[in-house]
This record gives structure tokens, C-alpha cells and sequence, in this order.
């Protein structure tokens, strides 16, 4: 039964095709020729601007909280706590009491002026600037430096559009998925499984930040790569081949879950998608198998999420005959013999005993008892093969030994020789490799050991900063993807506007550290908190901005502490991390040779910007501009008359009486490649970059201030 959304949108559709086609039959009755071509000429160009294939409701974006604008009269506010969308302008403030009028003009009410946060909506010019949070420097002889900017995604995508429109050479986004959790916000409010318009909203959402997206990209060679699961890669892949048209697209699928997502009504999922959408002259580089070779890996059989707890009967459960003992003997270590199910409501201690062996069940160290990730008859098999073993024995422990299988993904490439079985341990168990071999193109079907989000997402990320953030990708999927389209370019320019846990950037310095790359990478996340850690701030008097919300939020309590420990080699406590990066015999706990800078997006005063009241402020933007070379500058408050900067790549003139001495001091340092003139006379400006030779040059704040306010007309 269809639902009441895609019945209103093929009733939509239906009737536009409808209109077009009685256009069309009525032009063919014009007998004039030359007015029958006129009018055919303007139909075309009204059926260009119709949607045929994928038609959405066209929701507004949010609405943006501008946290560094006072609350005044005149302005547009909204309650900290609750959706922007429901704005109020300010009538008058006495006493810290703000009187407001609602925005259908209906009725007025009084809130105190510190539940207020300033607000601007859609198609109002907004004037960004960074403002500078943290850094993290453990390559002071470098000029690369990576960015993080906290901030709603598209309005840091809006300031990206001004630093670096056609300049990105790679794109790669994680966005909501949009399975009906409470996983993603709209105008501030979650949006369910409930909602009727949760597709459309969806679509109207990512198709917003898309378009800024497209200008980032230089069409002459890039890519933009998109992860996705089943639940909306059908219209992701209607609205990018509609957005992109002169670009090649493919879809991969990927596994990331080789034990599979359990669902007792449904298959269990194992895998997710990936669009590759290129531009221009853009190239997959094959696939280079001249590394040493590359053992296959073993997983753990016992299952990780409490979902899959014994006796759990909801979604994703584990079916009632995976909880069974396996016999391991306990002078050799091997695996004797798998028992039978011990189910539901019996005590697995009433399993029988076998002499000289250790039932094994699936219990964490806390003595939940949980269930194996296959079936027993399917546990025999893999024991004959040599695909299960056992493995640390820890008498104390609920659970003796830890036991480990082979996956089926790997159990395949063995069997059609992707893999080579090298020889069998003295436990029965197999070992075998991915052997060397010549460059290859990749697949359109990635199962690759490499990339279980489990293994290598949340078992790299966990040690580093805890359990603070669920299902991250595993970094060397991320590294997967990039590395087959910025390999050969070492300074490459990489994107990520849905950050998350910062796997991106992480994934970029492995790619450096591997070739001794330039690439930078620049990140955007919100500092949105979970659902529930909401509720309990909100509980104990907490609202957003405060300092304790802003802790918790997702760009300061997991991305940039990732970024920073991954780069100095410790975790949060300061603790060295431990284990080696695969394929190299990097050292976690060596760090890599990089820099970041850590910025929250903030919003200018437009008056006072073109004063030149706010240079300070102004500044970070400006070096981002000029290619971000260099530790961010800082000035004092007081503004200089020039800014000489050959370590940043970029000087700044603001006192148009020092342009002499300016000149001069700009011939002696070739470095410099960008250059700003602050004046309001474009034919003085005309005239001083004449005399200069630089790459780039820009008139300040001109140059600012019309692109956020033209640009917010067009979007």
C-alpha cells in the first residue's frame, strides 16, 4: 500500500506530464512557422525546469541560530530550547525581558532574553567567520594544516563556496541515513519514523547542501563520494544522476558487517553503498597488489551487540539455536567438537560435560550471555575446514576462550583462489593470505576484511576516546575510497561535511604518511549532543550554548579529540596507543607528522564588518583563503595598517597611504601568493594590484560582503 507522500507525489507528477503534453499538441496547431518555433523553443525551456523522475517537496532549510549576535530589538529570535523554525521578532527588551511577536503576527509573548538565541532564515544574508577553538601541532617544520569547523553544514558549505569554490579536488560524505531513528534533525527536531514527509524532508535536506557542494568541486577533475544504505540509496541515486548530469556515476556495494545486522523478519545486512560521482577527466587508479602479503582475518564468533543477547526476540536478534557449548580441549587448545543448543529458560551449566574439555559458551566478561554469530551445523563445518579456533584462554573468565571463525566472505575468495591457504596451525586451523600480484582495476562488489566497521572502525576508535560515538566507518574503507582517486595527487584538497567521529581526516593522514603527501582535509560537524544526552542536560537545567552542552556535542567530545590523538599517538588520558596501522609497520602510538586547526563557524555583524571593525575576527578567513599554509595568524586588537605574512603565503593591506612601502615589502618575498586590499575605491584597488605581482588578490570587504549577500538571493 503506497504511502500518503508517494501517492501525492505520482499524482504530482502525473499531472505536470499531463500539462506538458496538451502544451505540446496545442504548439503543433500553430500554422505560423516561425511563432510555432518560438513558442516550441519557450515549452522546451518550461519543461526543463519541470522534475520528471524524482519530484519532492521543497522544504526550506533550516533556519540557522546565530549564536554571536546579541538579542535586540528588531532582530528575528528563537527559544534555545525548541525548534528555530518558530521564530519570534523582538517588540522591545526591559529589564531582560524581551516582549516578542510570533511569526504569523497573531499574538505577542514575553520570554527572558537569555532563553533567546538570534535566528535568521533562509534567503537572509549571513556573514560568516571562524572563530579559533583549538590546535594540534605535531609537525611545527610543516606548512600543511588540516581544519575542523563546527558548524551546521550548510552555511560552512556557504563560507567553502567563498574560499574555494572549483577548487576541490575530492568530496566524501557519511550523511544520515535516514532509517527512521532518531538520527538526523530538521529545523532543529528530529525527524521519525513517523513522519510521513521523513523521505521528502530527506531529499529536500541533502539536496540543499549538494548544490553547494557541486561548486566546491573543479569540474575539470574531481570526485564526490557518497556512503549510503538501503533504506534511501534509490532516490540518493535519482537526485545525484539529476543533480550531476555531465558527471559518471557508479555505485559500489560494500561490506561492513560480515556477520550481518541480524532482523528476524528480514535478510541480514551485511553491506552498504557508495556512489562514486566523477567530473571531467577524473580516473579510477587500479588497485596496486604489490604489498606484502596481506593474511586473512579472523573474527570473533561470539556477537558484539546486546541485540544479539540470548533470549532477545526483537529486531535483529539471533536466532533461539545459537546458543550452544564448544568443546575446547584444554591440554592442546583445539576445538574437540560443537555441542547442541542449550535453549532458552536452561541453564547452560546443564550442558554435558566432555573429559579433558571446557564447554565453551558466549558470555561477556560482565556474564551477559549472549549468542554465536552462526548456526552449530554451520560451526561443524567451518571446524572441518579449519575455519574455527580457539583461541586466549582465561580460566576466570565467564567465558574460557576466545573463539574465532573464519568469515564467509573469506571462506570464498580461499575457495575461488583469491586467497592461498599457506599451510594448517597445529590446532587444525588454516592459515592463509591475500597473496602480491599485479595492479588491478577494483570491483563493484568490496568484501574486504579491511573495511568491517566493527574490526576497524569502532575497535581503532574505541581505545582512543571510549565508547563515545556508535558505528564509526572503518578508516581504511575511507582510505579505500580516496586512495583510488587522489593517489596521484599528492596535494589534493579533500572534503567531508558530515565529519562525525573525523575518520575522514584520519583516513588522509594515513594516505600522507604513506607517500609523504600534501593532502589537506577539512572537515565540518555540528556540535549537536544525542537524543538522550538532551534530555538528561535539559533534566539538570542545561540548555544549548551552555558550556556543559557544548562539551558533550559531537565536534568537541569525539571529533576533535580523534583528531588530536590520532595525530599525537595517545587517547584521551594521554596513554600511548597501541598496535601498528595494516599494510605498514606504523605505530599508532607514532602519531603522524600533521597539524589542525579547530574553528566554530560564527556570524558577523555586516555594518561593523564593513567598518572594518571586526579584521580580527576576519582573519582565519583570509588565511583559509590563501590555502590555509602555516599555523593561523593572530593579530592584537588594535588593527595594523599592513599584514606581511611570507610563512602564511598572504599579506593584507589596510591603510591605502602605506601601499609604497607595501609594494615594496611584497617584491621581496616571492612566497607570498595572495593578497588583500582593504578600500572601498575599485578603480584605487584596480590600480595597486597592477603593481603587484601575486597570484591571487582580493578587495576587501567587498568582495566578502557581496558574495553572501548576492549569493543568498540566488540560493
Amino acid at each position: 500500500m503506497l504511502r500518503p507522500i508517494y501517492k501525492s507525489i505520482i499524482s504530482r507528477e502525473l499531472k505536470e506530464i499531463k500539462k506538458m503534453a496538451i502544451l505540446n499538441e496545442l504548439v503543433t496547431q500553430i500554422e505560423n512557422p516561425d511563432l510555432r518555433a518560438r513558442i516550441a523553443a519557450e515549452v522546451e525551456k518550461l519543461a526543463k525546469q519541470k522534475k520528471f523522475g524524482l519530484v519532492f517537496e521543497e522544504h526550506l532549510p533550516e533556519c540557522t541560530p546565530l549564536w554571536d549576535i546579541p538579542v535586540k530589538k528588531g532582530c528575528k529570535v528563537a527559544l534555545k530550547i525548541g525548534q528555530v523554525s518558530d521564530f519570534y521578532t523582538v517588540l522591545k527588551i526591559e529589564d531582560g525581558v524581551a516582549t516578542c511577536l510570533n511569526k504569523d503576527k497573531s499574538a505577542t509573548a514575553d520570554f527572558a532574553v537569555d532563553e533567546l538565541v538570534s535566528v535568521a532564515e533562509f534567503g537572509e544574508p549571513i556573514y560568516p567567520y571562524l572563530k579559533p577553538i583549538d590546535t594540534v601541532c605535531n609537525a611545527p617544520d610543516s606548512d600543511l594544516w588540516h581544519t575542523l569547523i563546527e558548524a551546521d553544514n550548510y552555511h560552512a558549505l556557504q563560507l567553502l563556496e567563498y574560499l574555494y569554490a572549483g577548487k576541490v579536488d575530492c568530496i566524501y560524505i557519511d550523511p544520515p541515513y535516514n532509517t527512521g531513528a532518531r538520527d538526523w534533525k530538521y529545523n532543529n527536531d528530529y525527524v521519525d519514523n513517523s513522519d510521513q514527509y521523513r523521505h521528502s524532508k530527506w531529499l529536500s535536506f541533502m539536496q540543499k547542501r549538494l548544490k553547494l557542494a557541486k561548486k566546491l568541486l573543479n569540474p575539470v577533475d574531481s570526485v564526490l563520494i557518497v556512503t549510503i544504505d538501503e533504506k534511501e540509496y534509490l532516490h540518493l541515486g535519482c537526485l545525484l544522476e539529476e543533480m550531476f548530469p555531465e558527471a559518471r556515476m557508479q555505485m559500489i556495494s560494500s561490506v561492513i558487517n560480515p556477520a550481518g545486522a541480524g532482523r528476524q523478519t528480514e535478510f541480514a545486512r551485511t553491506d552498504e553503498y557508495i556512489f562514486f560521482i566523477q567530473f571531467g577527466a577524473s580516473t579510477i587508479l587500479p588497485e596496486s597488489r604489490e604489498q606484502e602479503n596481506i593474511p586473512v582475518i579472523w573474527d570473533t564468533l561470539r556477537r558484539s551487540s546486546l541485540a544479539n543477547a540470548r533470549g532477545k526476540h526483537g529486531k535483529g536478534a539471533c536466532g533461539p539455536n545459537q546458543f550452544y557449548p564448544i568443546y575446547v580441549n584444554d591440554e592442546t587448545g583445539r576445538i574437540e567438537e560443537i555441542g547442541e543448543p542449550v535453549f532458552e529458560g536452561i541453564d547452560r551449566h546443564t550442558a554435558p560435560q566432555r573429559a579433558g574439555c571446557t564447554a565453551v559458551f558466549p558470555v561477556r566478561p560482565d556474564g551477559t550471555e549472549m549468542n554465536w554469530g552462526i548456526k552449530p551445523e554451520e560451526a561443524k563445518e567451518r571446524l572441518k575446514g579449519g575455519y574455527l579456533k580457539a583461541g586466549k584462554y582465561t580460566p576466570s573468565a565467564p567465558q574460557q576462550y576466545v573463539i574465532s571463525y573464519v568469515t564467509g566472505g573469506n571462506i570464498k575468495d580461499i575457495e575461488a583462489g583469491v586467497a592461498v591457504i599457506d599451510g594448517y596451525e597445529e590446532d587444525g586451523s588454516v592459515r592463509a593470505y591475500y597473496p602480491k600480484g599485479r595492479d588491478k582495476m577494483p570491483t563493484t562488489n568490496w568484501n574486504r576484511p579491511t573495511h568491517d566497521a566493527q574490526r576497524y572502525g569502532t575497535n581503532i576508535l574505541k581505545p582512543i576516546i571510549g565508547g563515545r560515538f556508535p558505528y564509526p566507518k572503518s578508516v581504511y574503507a575511507v582510505y579505500d575510497c580516496l586512495k583510488f582517486f587522489v593517489t596521484n595527487k599528492p596535494n589534493a584538497l579533500i572534503v567531508d561535511f558530515f565529519a562525525g567521529s573525523g575518520t575522514t581526516l584520519h583516513a588522509v593522514n594515513l594516505l600522507n604518511a604513506e607517500d609523504n603527501g600534501h593532502r589537506r582535509c577539512i572537515m565540518v560537524t555540528n556540535n549537536e549532543v544525542s537524543d538522550a544526552e538532551a534530555k538528561s542536560l535539559t533534566q539538570s537545567g542545561h540548555q544549548p550554548g551552555d558550556g556543559e552542552w557544548e562539551r558533550l556535542g559531537i565536534a568537541r567530545y569525539v571529533t576533535w579529540p580523534r583528531t588530536v590523538c590520532s595525530i599525537e599517538g595517545h587517547d584521551i588520558n594521554g596513554n600511548p596507543l597501541k598496535g601498528s596501522y595494516l599494510g605498514s609497520d606504523r605505530l599508532m602510538a607514532d602519531g603522524f607528522k600533521a597539524n589542525a586547526a579547530y574553528f566554530k563557524l560564527g556570524f558577523l555583524d555586516k555594518n561593523a564588518v564593513a567598518l572594518g571593525r571586526q579584521f580580527k575576527e576576519m582573519l582565519p578567513t583570509l588565511w583559509m583563503k590563501a590555502g590555509a599554509h602555516g599555523a593561523c595568524p593572530t593579530v592584537e586588537e588594535e588593527t595594523p595598517g599592513m599584514l606581511i605574512l611570507p610563512e602564511n603565503r598572504f599579506a593584507v593591506l589596510v591603510d591605502e597611504k602605506q601601499y609604497m612601502d607595501f609594494a615594496e615589502k611584497i617584491e621581496g618575498h616571492p612566497e607570498i601568493e595572495t593578497v588583500y586590499i582593504i578600500t572601498d575605491s575599485e578603480s584605487g584597488y584596480r590600480d595597486m594590484i597592477n603593481g603587484l605581482n601575486v597570484k591571487d588578490s582580493y578587495q576587501l570587504y567587498r568582495d566578502y560582503l557581496d558574495n553572501f549577500r548576492i549569493n543568498s538571493v540566488r540560493r
